[in-house]
């Protein structure tokens, strides 16, 4: 089986020992094995990586928004209490997903695991 790349698999939300089948089995939860190739996926966990690179990400791109808008335009307070909770929460929940599939696309190409490294070949 040809080496499948973990950003391209990872970004596009595939296995990634195949880069062909699901991922996720919903939003956020990962399926318990490949459509595709049948890969066991249970034992695959991302942790809360994914949240705290899409909070960094978040916030460097929303905060420096929020000055602007505020010194630019003076809007009402309700005008940022109306718009920047949408933009974060859509913006957390399409960053959300791609992140987490990179993490674990990264973990498996690197053979990581909680207590070790996973032996595949076996």
């Amino acid at each position: 089986m040809a080496m499948v790349s973990p950003f391209s698999a990872g970004l596009r939300c595939k296995c990634p020992q195949c880069g062909r089948g699901a991922l996720f089995d919903g939003l956020l939860k990962v399926a318990p094995t490949c459509s595709t190739c049948g890969l066991d996926l249970t034992k695959q966990d991302s942790g809360d990586g994914p949240a705290v690179f899409v909070i960094f990400i978040l916030g460097a791109i929303v905060v420096p928004l929020v000055f602007l808008l505020e010194f630019r335009v003076e809007p009402p307070i309700w005008v940022h209490l109306l718009v920047w909770p949408v933009v974060i929460v859509v913006g957390a929940v399409l960053m959300l997903r791609p992140l987490k599939a990179l993490m674990i696309a990264l973990q498996y190409k690197n053979k990581a695991s909680e207590g070790g490294l996973i032996d595949y070949d076996r």
